[in-house]
This record gives structure tokens, sequence and C-alpha cells, in this order.
């Protein structure tokens, strides 16, 4: 199992709903790609500022949604930010683990009878459920890092004041910053865009 595969797993595991609905849990996922290729040697960071991916290693990661990230990234100078790279591959990556996750057989729909739609996503009992759920409990830095970023607290969490247990990789710890500031401005986005959708409900109601 890769980083994002977990980290999708604990989501679906400790956060009721439709992980593809969120799109920090998309930022997030895009992070922890970027961190296994990081961890793999399949890119660094670079640039003035440390931030730039740099593609630098071989293209075959042996898992089809780590390949789709590595022939995302920019190939030639000044190549792309980090954060500039999540948002743009963040798009829509929930629903495409989801669905891949659901394909390999890790996760069913429950069945509604009254509708049409699909039901809410449910994890299966499988040996890969089993190892993130291990990883998730060991407090693993990485994957507690990017668990907290996307919003998820737990006990133990609230215990250590919120914050996660510290990375000692400065090319993780970039990534990681970046995914939290991506996931900041995702909320002030959101609250800016219900800010204006009450303005403009309020013209209607001559308020």
């Amino acid at each position: 199992m890769t980083t994002p595969r977990d980290l999708l797993i604990t989501v679906m595991d400790e956060v009721p709903g439709d992980p593809a609905e969120r799109g920090e849990v998309s930022l997030g996922l895009a992070g922890a790609e970027l961190i296994d290729l990081l961890v793999a040697g399949a890119v660094t960071l670079g640039g003035d500022e440390g931030d730039r991916i740099v593609p630098d290693g071989p293209t075959d990661t042996r898992d089809r949604m780590l390949d789709q990230a590595m022939a995302s990234f920019v190939a030639e100078a000044p190549y792309e930010s980090v954060g500039d790279w999540l948002w743009r591959r963040g798009r829509d990556l929930a629903p495409a683990y989801l669905a891949a996750l659901e394909a390999e057989g890790h996760v069913t729909r429950q069945h509604r009878s009254w509708t049409f739609r699909p039901g809410r996503p449910v994890l299966v009992d499988s040996h890969d459920h089993r190892l993130a759920g291990d990883r998730r409990r060991s407090n693993e830095p990485v994957l507690a890092a990017l668990v907290t970023a996307v919003g998820i607290r737990d006990e133990e969490d609230e215990e250590n004041g919120g914050d996660a247990p510290g990375v000692d990789d400065d090319a993780v710890d970039t990534v990681l910053a970046a995914v939290n500031n991506a996931v900041v401005e995702l909320e002030a986005l959101r609250q800016r865009r219900a800010i204006e959708q009450s303005a403009f409900d309020n013209i209607w109601r001559g308020e």
C-alpha cells in the first residue's frame, strides 16, 4: 500500500460520509503522493526556495496512481512549485482514489433500494485495511501529519495539543507545510464564497 491509499482508508475509518466530497482530502492525497515519490527518489525538491518539484528518477512506481502523478510533473526548468502542483494534481483526486480502491475490492457501496444514486462507500475488512489501521495507531509521523492536515483529530491528537509528531526530513516537511497552506486557503475560499452567496441572496430578498 502507498501513503495516499493509507490516508484515504484512515479518513474513511474516522470520518463518516463520502471522502470524495471533501476537497482537503484531495489535497492531502496529492501531498501523500509527492512524499512517497520523494522517499522513492523519483523526484527531488530544488529551486531557490527549495520548493520546485524536479523529476529525478524512474517513472515506473508499480502503482497506477503514483505513475499518473509522475507523469503530471513539469519536466523542464523552472519546474513547478509544490503548492501549485498540489492544486493541479489534487483536483478530483479523492474520487479517483476511491474508484481505485473500489475496483480493487477494498471498498463496497451500501445499497439504496429507493434511489438510483450509489450508496455510501464502505471499507471492507482486508489485509490492506488492517495495515493502514496499524500505521495510524502507531502514530507514524508522515501519515499522522497528513491526517492532521486534512482536519482529522482523535483523542490522542487532542491530548498532544492537536500536533502531529515531527518529520525529520526537510523535503517532506516542505510538502507537509504546503498541504497545510493549501487546506487553509481552501477553507478561506469556501468562506468567501459563502459570504458572496449570502450577499447575493440578500439582494434578491431586498435586504
